[in-house]
């Protein structure tokens, strides 16, 4: 291993997009149907469309930081940039569960889908894996590991040869089940049957937002993009308004095709009745090819995705360690392939970890979501708050109208995160205010050179605020606590409280003279622009 190694830019504007919308379509297209059905009817398609208002906006902010600072694991080292060195160590640990376990649940769904061909995958009765199945699962899981140990070319290139199959399959389903169409199911029941309540709760609980969440794939190999300036916000864009649209069409055709007499009780129980939603929906058709094609695409779309994280999250552990905050062993990147090696070690030993519990895609999928979109959070907060500290910064792409996208996009994601539920907001972001209080601790014993503790808790004590207030407002609210605060109260109160808190983060960032930018070292083909510049300064001071 060698630390002097570079990142290799060799990715392009069609890798890119592919891995955006590589990361987008796996498993969430394959079991998300069902129980957005079973949590709001037919009212459902607003869930759909509602996450991807809420994913293109965070993606646009993006799109900012992205472009002007190109990075390795940005979404972990963009907070450092704007609140300092804690805020990135409180990011770096939530993103790293969300990214290493979602590793695990794409194994998880390919070999639940297997099961549909090969039952001794899963034990009877269960969606929990056999013996057989587990070591199924390892398996993918070491073959993600050798893709992604050579270069990021060969990452890139299979994932380019998976994504061109996993598209065809949604579009084979689309078209056979408008076929089946029967409008009377829009209304048999009611269009919304569980309110706005049930259309909120499906973009969490019901798998939207997980289905959604491909984005920081493309943040986190920035530093390997040729023209990043260019191509990471085409990119963004493109991913989420083509896997919106999609994602809208697969869910008005599995509404329309259901037999209308199995709706004669009502939507809730769907889920059960259709727990691999496209295969059973076939079979119960009588499309028999369809029902294989989708098995087929079933495994290679959730292990093409679970591939493309492998890939992300060694980033995402590289970044964390340059803030710091975390080993610095994992900064090494091998000097012949550009790869971070031991981070890569981390991300397929994390991986494995979280598949020994047994866990079923459903019940791994609430907390991931909620973890994912509390990564996405803090991006509109560290834009707000860099155009504050560093105005002098080049933005290649600055969002226009961000004095409205940017504190929107906060309070969807804040809401995103308290429609979770009770259950899930109380022991994750329980554990977040723990993790700080683990930092005070050991940073006390350790002094930080640049800036003092006092700072750092001052510049991040808005998330602290905010993790404390949506425990509060959880455990009052309607979503799985008391029901103190009924609905939509309660959302209108949690939107409140996180425009205040989103203006506290925007004001309290690292002061103008205490912001350090670092350079990753990359080997240039040719097309890398001029080194940023913050002030009269070149933004390469390396955040220590």
């Amino acid at each position: 291993m060698s630390s002097s190694g570079k990142f290799k830019k060799q990715l392009s504007l069609t890798d890119l997009t592919f891995i955006g919308l590589g990361a987008i379509f796996g498993s969430g297209w394959l079991f998300a149907a069902s129980h957005v059905s079973s949590i709001a009817g037919p009212a459902g398609i607003f869930s759909w469309l509602l996450g991807g208002f809420a994913v293109l906006l965070l993606g646009i902010v993006y799109c900012e930081l992205g472009a002007a600072l190109p990075r390795a694991g940005g979404v972990v080292r963009y907070p450092v940039f704007s609140h300092g060195p804690l805020l990135g160590y409180l990011m770096g640990f939530i993103t790293l569960i969300a990214f290493s376990s979602l590793v695990a649940i794409e194994v998880v769904a390919a070999r639940q889908y297997a099961a549909a061909w090969f039952p001794s995958l899963t034990q009877p009765g269960s969606s929990n894996p056999t013996a057989i199945g587990w070591l199924v699962q390892f398996a993918l899981l070491c073959l993600f590991f050798a893709l992604n140990y050579w270069s990021v070319k060969t990452f890139a290139k299979s994932n380019n040869f998976i994504s061109l199959f996993k598209f065809i399959v949604p579009l084979l389903v689309m078209a056979v089940l408008f076929s089946f169409f029967k409008p009377e199911n829009f209304s048999v029941q009611g269009f919304a049957p569980f309110g706005l309540s049930g259309i909120e709760m499906a973009v969490s609980a019901g798998g939207i937002i997980f289905a959604y969440l491909g984005l920081t794939p493309i943040i986190s190999v920035a530093s390997e993009v040729r023209n990043p300036q260019r191509t990471i916000p085409v990119a963004l864009i493109l991913s989420v308004l083509l896997s919106t649209a999609i994602y809208a069409a697969l869910q008005i055709a599995f509404l329309g095709s259901i037999p209308t007499e199995m709706l004669t009780n009502g939507w809730a129980g769907i889920s059960k009745e259709f727990s691999l939603p496209y295969r059973d929906i076939a079979l119960i058709l009588g499309v028999g090819w369809l029902a294989y094609m989708v098995v087929a695409d079933a495994v290679i779309s959730p292990s093409g995705c679970g591939n493309i994280y492998m890939n992300a999250t060694p980033r995402v552990v590289y970044g964390w360690a340059r803030t710091g905050t975390f080993f610095k062993v994992f900064t090494r990147i091998d000097e012949k392939s550009g790869i971070p090696r031991p981070a890569l070690w981390l991300t397929f030993a994390l991986s494995v970890f979280w598949t020994l519990p047994f866990p079923s895609w459903e019940a791994l999928i609430n907390v991931v979501s909620a973890a994912l979109i509390l990564s996405y959070a803090v991006a509109p907060v560290s834009v707000a708050a860099l155009r504050r500290s560093a105005p002098q910064l080049d933005r290649p792409f600055r969002v226009r109208g961000f004095a409205v996208i940017g504190p929107l996009s906060f309070i969807i994601a804040a809401l995103i995160v308290y429609w979770s539920g009770w259950k899930t907001v109380s022991w994750l972001l329980g554990l977040q205010i723990l993790m700080f209080v683990v930092y005070l601790a050991c940073k006390r014993l350790v002094p930080t050179d640049h800036l003092s503790l006092g700072q750092q808790v001052r510049s991040s004590a808005w998330l602290i605020g905010f993790y404390a207030v949506t425990i509060l407002l959880s455990w009052l609210g309607s979503f799985g606590g008391l029901g103190v605060i009924a609905h939509p109260l309660d959302t209108a109160v949690v939107a409140a409280c996180a425009l205040v808190i989103y203006y506290w983060g925007a004001a309290t960032g690292v002061p103008a003279a205490l912001v350090r930018l670092d350079a990753d070292e990359v080997e240039s083909d040719g097309d890398v622009p001029a080194p940023r510049t913050f002030g009269q300064q070149p933004v390469a001071d390396a955040v220590r």
